[in-house]
């Protein structure tokens, strides 16, 4: 990715490089990004450190997510629902006027040129999984899938999956995005975990259901 100007969607959550999530475009300058959306209907995200989604004057992280609209749906309202896809990471060098939209110059967020480590990977998948199973005890209205389908062909990919399907709280989250280093970023996950994990065995425990994330 070379250094470039693009239109951006700063959100209240982290999006992952590979994760699908879906989103709904409301505000009159968003609709007005998708207008200019290229042929490849691609946009940037980041998380919103400090202030809303709404209306701008909000405070924004410097990594965040290319995204590619994989497929939308206007709505009677007038809201447009979209179903997008993480590409890769970037830097934000700065940000430019919001007219009407936000757009920021990013440039390339190069991850560390290393392998992943096989008994890593296996390892932060084991303890994944652990986490959902025991967070579906701790919330069981809440309908979470134990059954991970990771790409076991491409590590990295799989890295990236595990990152997106871990339960923690957003600010972890972007703990995990900024990081360059996919071994580091899934010894964060796995340690992540196990203090999750442990606060989830003490509210079974005291019967505590406190907010979920």
């Amino acid at each position: 990715m070379s250094r470039n100007e693009i239109p951006m969607f700063p959100l209240g959550m982290v999006v992952f490089p590979y994760q699908v999530v879906g989103l709904c475009v409301f505000e009159d300058r968003y609709h007005a990004m998708l207008r200019d959306l290229g042929p490849e209907r691609r946009f940037g995200t980041c998380l919103i450190s400090r202030g809303s989604e709404v209306g701008g004057g909000d405070e924004r992280t410097s990594v965040g997510t290319l995204m590619e609209v994989l497929d939308s749906q206007a709505l009677p309202s007038g809201e447009v629902l979209l179903r997008a896809r993480g590409v890769e990471c970037f830097k934000i060098a700065n940000w430019l006027e919001d007219n009407p939209y936000p757009r920021a110059r990013i440039e390339e967020r190069c991850c560390d040129d290393v392998s992943v480590e096989a008994a890593l990977l296996k390892s932060t998948e084991s303890a994944v999984k652990a986490l959902r199973a025991l967070r579906s005890e701790v919330f069981p209205d809440e309908a979470v899938s134990n059954n991970l389908e990771l790409e076991t062909s491409d590590p990295w990919l799989s890295a990236w999956q595990l990152c997106a399907l871990t339960p923690m709280p957003i600010y972890d989250q972007f703990k995990v995005l900024a990081l360059s280093n996919p071994n580091e970023r899934l010894r964060l996950v796995a340690d992540i975990c196990c203090d999750i994990y442990g606060d989830f065995q003490r509210m079974l425990n005291e019967g505590d259901e406190s907010p979920s994330f």
